[in-house]
Parts: structure tokens; C-alpha cells; sequence
């Protein structure tokens, strides 16, 4: 999605789609979100073609309380909009689609994966892989930065995980193919449909082939935790690993690379803060956060109303859907100060970019982890980058991601 400065263009929310992918592609959703926050924080989102309206909250402590009120707003039915019409059939088996107490028990057994020891001890090989990366991209040529980091969620996280190197770039395809099966780049069928069908069906063959393997020689990794996982009496099948093993790789490929191309992005136009994090590598940090709250990789998170509840003065019913529309928290001018800036010297910078509550991105600290380690190389082992031509932007109303970013490189 492109991303721009406020506007005080008036809005005619009688004709504002926030379904619609193709708005996301090729427009400015800020602009919406602005007006909203001012005059409809809480404002019901009309049926689409005959599908099911929904509640849009865009102020932040809505949002976040929404985020954070899992007796009031479950995950078990779905988390993204596509469930307001059609709920996840996996609700309530994986991890991203369940509601403490359940959802407690599996975070728990799950972080120990991503355990500070655990990423200490993988993080010299991980940073040696980004390295690599950034070597890889040709000096003072072109090259793709978007496809170029594509793989960067497995370089992070695939070890842990359990996922084996030489499915990785498979693995990555096919997640980018669930994630947006409606973009042209990653089409393999003949509809949306066919293509997620083909997309989840190479994910799981591939899951399932590591599940088997672990239950025969069993590591550290999450697929050998969660195969000694119990919900309550029942020890998990197959079927079960292998949807919350697709959870977590949807979560990394949704967030890692997507903040790393649009963090780019906003130092290619602010090349001061790249000489700043040049001669200041301790800068970084700061520059991945405001990148995260910048990007907001995931534009709404959605939750179905449990009971009957208020949200400000609106009066919510029970079964109905509230989207939280965690791009427009993260520009909210009573809790950020000049939000349309891009400022690495912010602070605090209380951003909801990894989402809040239960569910806050279990993988949070991994991913800031290696996106530092990223612009750390970038930075010290490149002069400049240039745009080398137009960015191409995912087509998604969920996810604000860039399919490619054309990059010229100079090496100092």
C-alpha cells in the first residue's frame, strides 16, 4: 500500500471498500483511516456483495483494547477479514486461532523455541546467512530487494522451526502464495480457490513429510515440542502440527520482509538516517521500530464479539465482528506525535506493528533480531541505495506487503 502524509480531504465513507484488495495495491488508505479516527472511530463497515458487514475500529486504545480483550474478542473463529464471510476452519487448533486457557498452554511450550538462549546460540549463524544476503546483491547493478529478502523469515527462523534448508525457497513460495492468492505474481490457478488449494497443499505434503521425520528422530526444534504436546488429554496429530507449523511461518513471511522493503524504502528518500546508522550502527534498533510502526506489515487484525459490549459509545452485539485497523493505531495522533514522519529518534514508540495481547507476535524478538542485523550489514557494507525503478505492492487488504522492489547498490 502506498503510504503518504495526512490529508484533510473530506471522505464519502458511503463509498469507502475496505475489502477490496485492489484499493490496498494502488491507493492511499491513510487518508480513510484519518477521517475515521476523527469522526467514526467505531463505524460499521456495510455487507459486500452480499457477504456480512463488520465493526472497523482505527483508534489506537480501541484497537488495542480489542487486541488485548480475548473474553470479549475471540480469535477462535478467525483473525482476518476473509473469516468475517467464511470462519477458519483451523479455529481453534493452532495457535493463532485459539483463546487462552488453550492458547496459554501452547504459547508456553512454543517459546521455548524462540527462548532468548535458543536465538543467542543460532543468532552467529543467522547473521553469517544475512551477510550472505547482502553480499549477494551486485554492486552498482540492479537488483530486486524485495526478492532478495524474500527468504529472510527461513534464514531467521527455519532451524528453529525444524524446517530443513532445502525446503526453504519452496516453503517461502507457497506461504506467499496463501498469504495473497489473488496477486498476479503469485497465481498458479485458475481462481483465487484453486490456487490456495494448490498453495496449502504443497505447504502441508512438505509439513507432514517433517512431522514424520521428527516423530522418528526427534530434535529441539517447535515441530518436535509440539509433537509432545497435549491439548489436555489428546496429544496432537498430524494434522494439528501441521496447521500450527503453517501459522508459524504465515506470521514470519507476513512481517520480516515486508518491513524490511518498506524500512528501505524510507531510507532510500531519507538517505541522512542511513549515514546516521553508517557512522552509528547503535541506531539500528531505533530504525527497524520506526520501520515497524511505519510499515504496520499487517493492515487489520479481526476478532468476533463474544458477548455483548461497548466501544467507546457504540453499542457492539455479541456475534458480530470487529476489525481493528492496526495501520491506522499506528498513526493515531494522540499517541504519536507527528505520526506521518518517519522519525528514528521517537520516543517512546509504543506501536501495535506486532500485534497486542495473547496473540502478540511470538516471534517478535527473532524478527527484530535479524531485520537489525539486516540494515546493520546494509548499512556498514553499502554506501548508497537507489530506487531503480517503480515498487510493486502486494494485493491485499491484510497484508501491507511489496512484491518487488527494483534497487540499485554502491558498495563503500
Amino acid at each position: 500500500m502506498l503510504i503518504s502524509g495526512p490529508s484533510d480531504e473530506p471522505v464519502d465513507l458511503s463509498s469507502v471498500d475496505l475489502v477490496g484488495p485492489e484499493a490496498f495495491r494502488s491507493g492511499d488508505q491513510h487518508r480513510v483511516w484519518r477521517h475515521l479516527r476523527t469522526h467514526a472511530p467505531v463505524w460499521w463497515h456495510q455487507p459486500r456483495q452480499g457477504g456480512t458487514g463488520f465493526w472497523c475500529v482505527t483508534r489506537y486504545a480501541d484497537c488495542e483494547r480489542v487486541l488485548k480483550d480475548h473474553q470479549t474478542f475471540s480469535s477462535e473463529a478467525g483473525s482476518i477479514i476473509a473469516s468475517v464471510d467464511h470462519p477458519d476452519p483451523a479455529g481453534g487448533r493452532t495457535i493463532s486461532l485459539m483463546d487462552p486457557p488453550r492458547h496459554t498452554g501452547l504459547r508456553t511450550r512454543s517459546m521455548k523455541t524462540f527462548s532468548h538462549t535458543v536465538v543467542r546460540a543460532k543468532s552467529g549463524t543467522i547473521r553469517g546467512r544475512i551477510r550472505d544476503l547482502v553480499d549477494s546483491l551486485p554492486d552498482s547493478s540492479e537488483a530486486d530487494f524485495a526478492r532478495a529478502v524474500a527468504l529472510l523469515p527461513m534464514i531467521a527462523s527455519g532451524e528453529l522451526l525444524g524446517l530443513p534448508s532445502e525446503m526453504w525457497a519452496d516453503i517461502s513460495l507457497w506461504i506467499n502464495t496463501s498469504l495473497a492468492p489473488e496477486d498476479p505474481a503469485y497465481a498458479t490457478g485458475a481462481t483465487v480457490a484453486e490456487t490456495l488449494a494448490m498453495a496449502h497443499h504443497e505447504l502441508f505434503d512438505r509439513f507432514t513429510d517433517v512431522i514424520r521425520a521428527r516423530r522418528r528422530r526427534p530434535g529441539t526444534d517447535l515441530v518436535s515440542l509440539l509433537i509432545d504436546w497435549r491439548d489436555g488429554d489428546r496429544p496432537a496429530d498430524d494434522t494439528t502440527i501441521a496447521l500450527n507449523c503453517y501459522s508459524f511461518v504465515l506470521g514470519a513471511h507476513s512481517t520480516t520482509p515486508h518491513v524490511a522493503a518498506h524500512t528501505l524504502m524510507a531510507l532510500m528518500d531519507r538517505p541522512r538516517i542511513w549515514d546516521r546508522a553508517a557512522v552509528d550502527p547503535s541506531l539500528v534498533p531505533a530504525v527497524v521500530e520506526e520501520g515497524v510502526r511505519w510499515s504496520s506489515p499487517t493492515h487489520h487484525l479481526a476478532r468476533k464479539v463474544v458477548s455483548d459490549t461497548r466501544i467507546g459509545d457504540t453499542p457492539v452485539a455479541a456475534g458480530s465482528w470487529v476489525v481493528a485497523w492496526v495501520a491506522s493505531a499506528n498513526r493515531d495522533e494522540t499517541v504519536f506525535t507527528q505520526p506521518y514522519v518517519f522519525d528514528v529518534d521517537r520516543a517512546p514508540n509504543h506501536h501495535i506493528g506486532f500485534g497486542g495481547g495473547p496473540h502478540y507476535c511470538i516471534g517478535a524478538p527473532l524478527a527484530r533480531m535479524a531485520l537489525v542485523m539486516l540494515f546493520e550489514e546494509l548499512t556498514s557494507r553499502l554506501d548508497r541505495v537507489e530506487p531503480a525503478g517503480d515498487p510493486v505492492h502486494l494485493l491485499s487488504n491484510w497484508i501491507n506487503g511489496i512484491v518487488s522492489l527494483p534497487i540499485t547498490a554502491k558498495r563503500r
